[in-house]
């Protein structure tokens, strides 16, 4: 999974932090930010769980070029959940069956936030 999100974030953005479920946050500036872990489950806290009928219910689908699958994003500034066509049953899903399981991924990483991946341009 860290290979293909890799491959669907822009190159520009070297600062991410990958959760176990898929979803991922973008940082602008790592360097602003304290301990980016406790930053980055912060946020997923705040903005991974969806409420019927709140803003996290909400996404779009980006088609990627550079590997398989799909990206939802949606609620929350930086915040992606990268889908797999394997995840899915059905061989040419519809972008409301993407983002329907991928809003349900970033609902999991919200509810339990387990970071599995931490990507930094700058040096530890």
């Amino acid at each position: 999974m860290i290979e293909h999100v890799k491959l669907a974030i822009n190159p520009k953005f070297q600062d991410w932090v990958l959760f176990e479920n898929g979803t991922y946050i973008i940082f602008d500036d790592i360097s602003t930010v304290e301990d980016v872990k406790e930053e980055a489950i912060k946020l997923m806290k705040e903005f991974g769980p969806v409420y019927g009928g709140g803003p996290a219910g909400d996404f779009n689908i980006i088609h990627l070029k550079l590997t398989e699958g799909w990206l939802v994003s949606g609620h929350g500034y930086g915040m992606y959940t990268y889908v797999h066509p394997s995840e899915l049953d059905c061989e040419s899903p519809n972008d409301l069956e993407i983002g329907l399981y991928g809003r349900s991924k970033r609902n999991s990483d919200g509810q339990n936030p387990e970071i599995i991946h931490i990507n930094s341009a700058e040096p530890s």
